[in-house]
Formats: structure tokens, C-alpha cells, sequence
């Protein structure tokens, strides 16, 4: 089995979908292994961010991602990474794939609802930024 960090937005918040964009991710045959409910300050979203810090879109995101709380959740199932990417779909809604989370929900490439692991070693990293072995079920 593999994990992967979800983060539900805030936008997804706002637009209170979070229980439809989770039935999705449970109906997809992912596991919630933790899941919280907070709101990132400007250090811990720079933290998590750091490796757009050079990138003109930096400053917007932190914004973006401290305007309102998030949902990170930790997932399991087997090929979780790769099979969580395609659920969420392209990073901008105009080119996701129909049904894919992004393409249902997501108004831009800059709210797009959901933040979803890149790489099985990026999961490692961001799940361990939200969560300890304590919190998992």
C-alpha cells in the first residue's frame, strides 16, 4: 500500500464541497488514514510551498492557501500517488479530463480545489509536514 497527501483547499471549503469531493476520493478506493481541519499560517504554508519559493505565483499562493482553512488528508491504496493524480486531474480545470475533480469543481489553474502529491517522495515529505505516526488510524 502507498499514501498521499490531499489537501482540500480553500476554495473547496468556501464553495462547501468538501463531502462530495471526499465521497469522490472514497468511491475512487482510497483510505483516510488522517485527516484534519485547520488554517496554515504564512510560515507553515511557506514551508510546505518552499519549492515554488523562486517562482513569480509564490507570493499569491500563500496567500491563497492562508485565506481560509484546509483539509489535509492522509491516503492509502495501492499505486495512491499516481491513481490520486489522475481523480484530481491537470492542475488547470480547462485541461482535466471529464469526471476528474478538478474538471466537476475547480474555476481556475489558481483555485482549483485540491492539491494532490507529485511524487511518491514529495507523499513522504508533505504528509509528515500535517501529520505524526499518532495520528494515523
Amino acid at each position: 500500500m502507498q499514501r498521499t497527501l490531499a489537501i482540500l483547499k480553500p476554495d473547496c471549503l468556501e464553495k462547501r464541497i468538501q463531502g462530495k469531493v471526499i465521497q469522490h476520493i472514497l468511491d475512487a478506493g482510497f483510505e483516510i488514514r488522517g485527516m484534519k481541519l485547520l488554517r496554515l499560517s504564512r510560515e507553515s504554508a511557506g514551508r510546505f510551498y518552499e519549492i515554488h519559493k523562486e517562482k513569480p505565483f509564490y507570493n499569491d499562493l500563500i496567500d491563497y492557501m492562508t485565506s481560509g482553512p484546509v483539509i489535509p488528508i492522509c491516503l492509502e491504496k495501492e499505486n495512491a500517488v499516481a491513481d490520486f493524480r489522475k481523480l484530481i486531474g491537470a492542475t488547470n480545470p480547462a485541461n482535466a479530463e471529464d469526471g476528474t475533480i478538478r474538471k466537476l469543481y475547480a474555476e481556475s489553474i489558481e483555485r482549483n480545489i485540491v492539491h494532490g502529491s507529485d511524487s511518491p517522495e514529495n507523499a513522504v515529505k508533505e504528509i509528515s509536514h500535517f501529520f505524526t505516526d499518532g495520528d494515523f488510524i
